[in-house]
């Protein structure tokens, strides 16, 4: 996920540049939506082995 969302905001800077102002704005939110379920995963998991005690 965290892949996908690097890729859509290179794709965003590389859109920017072209001057694509639209599908640049619209790259970059799709990125930050992903960063932040990523975070929230991430956390989520973190927090459920704290609680669980086990190990990966």
């Amino acid at each position: 996920m965290v892949r996908a969302a690097i890729g859509f905001f290179i794709l965003a800077l590389i859109a920017f540049a072209l001057g694509a102002g639209g599908i640049a704005g619209f790259s970059m939110e799709i990125g930050r939506i992903l960063l932040v379920v990523f975070l929230v995963f991430a956390v989520v998991s973190f927090m459920g082995s704290l609680v669980t005690g086990r190990k990966r």
